[in-house]
């Protein structure tokens, strides 16, 4: 399984507000140039993400995006889901009338066990863990550097 840029760009994007999220709206022409994604796709990527709830956008002069929610109510698996659509390796995990042999079939249970997996990990993510992440590997290597 890969995500595609969709989901790698607005997972960045959306943490990249996170972290800012203090400072009012941020323009998602700074969002873009800090992360270096092209401004129309992201507002491609936005759009659906407001869509969601997860962020929700500010008009005027100091205009710009705001999280729709606070940021230890939003999961990664929130974010990838509204980009990406439900995670699953095999069609068949998510609709049985694939295939024929979904009731019999042994490999579903494997490709369910890992779409489980997966689930479970992406949605006990917030941005709130990013951010704190984000923090204590920044600290560590401010540390480490004063120590050069």
């Amino acid at each position: 399984m890969k995500l595609s840029t969709k989901g790698r760009y607005g997972l960045k994007a959306i943490f990249e507000l996170s972290l800012n999220q203090d400072d009012g709206p941020i323009p998602l022409k700074l969002i873009a140039k800090r992360q270096n994604i092209s401004d129309q796709y992201l507002e491609q990527i936005f759009l659906t993400l407001k869509k969601a709830g997860l962020v929700k956008g500010v008009r005027g002069a100091q205009g710009g995006y705001l999280l729709g929610k606070d940021a230890k109510e939003i999961t990664v698996g929130d974010i990838l889901t509204a980009l990406e659509g439900p995670v699953s390796l095999s069609d068949c995990v998510l609709n049985e009338d694939v295939c024929e042999n979904s009731n019999t079939c042994v490999t579903k249970i494997v490709w369910e066990k890992i779409k489980n997996g997966i689930d479970e990990v992406i949605s006990s993510i917030t941005l709130q863990d990013m951010i704190n992440d984000y923090n204590k590997n920044k600290l560590e290597n401010d540390i480490t550097n004063i120590k050069k």
